[in-house]
């Protein structure tokens, strides 16, 4: 029992700090886009991944060491370890010829590795409570579509004529997951994806939320008659 424990204790430890490394990831992504030169990565952004990369790598291998079935656990979380290998730093220590666009590309698998992190949390968190599962369904909204705006500026600034600056791009991505739409259009097949995305994502979320509201109200009945 108290190894189960301690077990128990170490992944959650684990989720955390995978947790906060996507946190960093998502910072320094922020601030590479936003006050970058839009066609090479600096190197504190390389190296700040590479850390990142780094930790989720501990975390996958760590959990392998302590899995019972390796090969089982090797196999069902293949996809955490491709997510988690710096492809960036790889790119740049080889000198591959590789163009900034697709570069951008390369380096959202990081993030998407962070984004599995948070689905732990979440998981973690919620424990059947609808409650909390609001709270996180809504955060990881959030967190898409401020990412989604962050790629769509790096990738439309620079060719889309009424794209004009973050806070153009945030209003757009906004409008997009609300599926109210924006009277900016994407024009480069990166911004036409996540243009798509967006509603997607919204539409998911939406019927969440009348759900919550209509079991919440229905629980606060019961409650007065009684």
């Amino acid at each position: 029992m108290y190894q189960y424990k301690t077990t128990r204790y170490h992944s959650r430890l684990l989720d955390l700090a995978t947790l906060f490394a996507g946190g960093i990831l998502l910072v320094a992504l922020s601030c590479e886009i936003l006050t970058g030169d839009n066609r090479h990565f600096s190197s504190a952004y390389l190296w700040i991944q590479f850390g990142v990369c780094i930790v989720f790598l501990a975390d996958f291998f760590i959990r392998l060491n302590h899995a019972g079935r390796k090969g089982r656990f090797l196999l069902r979380n293949i996809l955490f370890l491709l997510l988690s290998i710096p492809y960036l730093n790889l790119i740049d220590w080889f000198h591959l010829d590789v163009s900034r666009d697709w570069s951008m590309l390369v380096g959202l698998a990081s993030m998407m590795r962070a984004f599995l992190a948070l689905y732990i949390i979440v998981v973690w968190l919620t424990v059947n409570r609808f409650d909390r599962l609001l709270t996180a369904y809504a955060f990881s909204v959030f967190v898409f579509t401020y990412l989604s705006a962050l790629v769509f500026y790096d990738y439309e600034i620079k060719v889309n004529p009424h794209l004009d600056g973050f806070g153009n791009a945030l209003w757009w991505a906004w409008m997009n997951v609300t599926t109210v739409g924006a009277s900016i259009f994407p024009v480069t097949a990166v911004g036409k994806v996540v243009c798509v995305l967006l509603p997607i994502v919204g539409m998911i979320f939406f019927p969440i939320f009348t759900v919550y509201i209509s079991q919440y109200y229905k629980r606060e009945g019961k409650r007065k008659s009684r």
